[in-house]
């Protein structure tokens, strides 16, 4: 499949050069290159969650980097539909380890099945979807504890390739299952390399990794990772995006 944009083609002859001649500098370029996609499908996650647009940004950059060192240029294939499901699948996959770790207040869980029953009544007394102000009026709360409630659920109901079709136990098929095989083969890689992002992690400096592992896998935001190891918000930015460097030559080394 030949490239059809000038953009294309220079990413193409990029990822020639780069599989030829691998370099820090050569996968960077690629980097920069393919951000928009990072961007794309980071804006795209970004309306199913409640987490902050950089996070998922640094997650799927992960992604692109694993993308850049597994793509075959000769097997016809455009490099962005190869990329997207590695970046898209780190970033469920962030989100789908932050939901396992966060207990959802029972309230909230029945804030979200309450606001379900209301929301077609209120249609039919407004003649119009109810906005979030008079939704939490409805339930009784507060409009910032309605939405705390309702990101929440959305957080917990991120669906991994593990889930059931319909949501039913019994399921004989699996989300995963549903995918085209070729989609399906990079999620299963991206198990595998999961591995060794955690050796990548072990290779980091302490403080970096104890920064890392506060926003990626405790899901903290900045301001608390700051407050809680003593330093300002931009040395834990600056210490954050050191440590995902590091990380992405690690997994780049370990593909040479």
């Amino acid at each position: 499949m030949r490239p059809s944009t000038p953009a294309a083609t220079n990413c193409l002859e990029a990822l020639i050069a780069y599989k030829q001649n691998p370099s820090t500098e050569g996968r960077n370029k690629l980097v920069r290159l393919n951000a928009g996609l990072v961007r794309k499908v980071a804006h795209r996650i970004l309306q199913q969650c409640n987490e902050p647009y950089e996070d998922l940004e640094q997650i799927g950059y992960l992604g692109l980097i694993r993308a850049i060192e597994r793509f075959d240029p000769t097997q016809g294939c455009a490099f962005s539909s190869f990329a997207v499901p590695y970046i898209r699948g780190d970033m469920l996959h962030y989100l789908r380890d932050r939901s396992g770790t966060v207990k959802i207040p029972r309230r909230w869980q029945d804030l979200q099945k309450e606001a379900q029953k209301l929301q077609p009544q209120l249609q039919r007394v407004l003649g119009r979807t109810a906005d979030e102000t008079e939704l939490a009026q409805a339930l009784g709360v507060p409009v910032s504890e309605w939405q705390e409630a309702k990101f929440s659920n959305k957080n917990r109901h991120l669906l991994s390739l593990d889930a059931r079709v319909g949501g039913q136990d019994d399921s004989a098929i699996t989300l995963g299952e549903t995918l085209p095989d070729a989609n399906y083969q990079v999620m299963q890689k991206l198990e595998e390399d999961r591995a060794q992002l955690q050796r990548a992690m072990q290779g980091l400096e302490e403080g970096t990794r104890t920064v890392i592992e506060f926003v990626f896998y405790n899901g903290l935001s900045r301001k608390e990772v700051a407050k809680k190891i003593g330093v300002s918000p931009m040395t834990v930015s600056r210490r954050l995006q050191e440590g995902l460097q590091q990380m992405a030559s690690c997994l780049g080394a370990a593909k040479a």
